[in-house]
């Protein structure tokens, strides 16, 4: 098992990668090569002064870096030896088996679906984020932003990976799936949810469980919550925000503790044919660890043939 992390993508690269890296390889992660991309010199000095063992470390100098505020498709058409462009050609001609970055999302967009492709009868990818619930467990969110306009046929595929993934990945049997919408009632919503809601009621993949409304989300009513990516953005930045208030509250407690989504590392992206995890660019090193042992299940579950076998029946 190969990974490659961009060690240049993110507010704090590469430092809080390393210690990301020192952080995973301290729990048990031995029969794992891994793969940096960055600049070679700074990059062996930092694993050098954390004493990071280099037996399965393999590093690949990259020349350029794309900047978080630079356009995505020109910057890796410009930036060939850049990272992020690095890291997806050796993705995509099967030299790694995972890329994690936590550098321009938009480019890790561009770069997974124009490099690594979509799953033959996806239409749209879509990128999962976690919302903790009362329950002490993790609810998956689909699509948390880029799919802001969708059609109908588009949240059955999001509901479809989402599962896929809160069984293998997250731990749930038969996820039970909602649909985010005004009310609990068949037919509430607008046109999408409508539209949306018989094609998750019949779809023999999913364990539809019907509507849910936006008070249900902190709760365990929905393991897989969808939506088009408009609201789940908007859902998403809402819930970021519970953790920033608790702090500036001084409120101490367990729960609001685990809106700190920066410990949970990245978000996948979903319907991809290989494991592509997108990292928040603040990540420090609990989140590039986390990253990285998300990256491990992706591959030692074998995700992705899995959805590549259900979009297969469907097909």
């Amino acid at each position: 098992m190969n990974i490659a992390l961009d060690m240049m993508g993110g507010d704090y690269a590469p430092l809080e990668a390393v210690k990301g890296i020192s952080l995973f390889l301290a729990e048990g992660g031995k029969n794992i090569t891994l793969t940096l991309i960055g600049e070679e010199t700074k990059v062996k000095a930092l694993l050098l002064a954390n004493a990071i063992p280099l037996e399965n470390i393999v590093v690949v100098h990259a020349a350029q870096c794309i900047d978080m505020h630079e356009h995505p498709t020109k910057a890796l058409r410009e930036k060939q030896q850049s990272s992020i462009a690095i890291g997806f050609n050796l993705l995509a001609t099967g030299k790694t088996d995972a890329f994690i970055s936590a550098g321009n999302t938009g480019a890790m967009m561009v770069g997974a679906l124009f490099s690594i492709k979509a799953i033959e009868g996806v239409t749209r990818p879509t990128i999962g984020a976690y919302i903790p619930r009362e329950n002490g467990r993790l609810g998956l969110l689909v699509d948390a932003g880029i799919n802001a306009d969708c059609k109908p046929e588009n949240l059955t595929q999001f509901a479809i990976l989402g599962s896929l993934y809160a069984e293998h990945i997250l731990g749930y049997q038969n996820p039970k799936v909602g649909l985010i919408n005004l009310g609990e009632e068949e037919g509430k919503g607008n046109l999408l949810a409508q539209a949306a809601y018989p094609l998750l009621k019949e779809n023999k993949h999913l364990n539809f469980i019907g509507n849910i409304e936006g008070r249900d989300i902190l709760i365990n009513k929905a393991d897989v919550m969808v939506c088009d990516g408009f609201t789940g953005n908007v859902v998403l930045k809402m819930a970021e925000s519970i953790y920033d208030l608790a702090k500036r509250r001084n409120i101490n407690d367990e729960h609001f503790d685990r809106f700190n989504f920066e410990v949970y590392g990245g978000v996948p992206v979903l319907g991809v044919a290989k494991p592509v995890i997108i990292g928040h660019g603040i990540s420090k090193d609990v989140a590039f660890k986390n990253m990285i042992s998300t990256a491990q299940r992706m591959i030692e579950k074998d995700l992705m043939q899995k959805m590549k076998d259900v979009f297969e029946q469907k097909g």
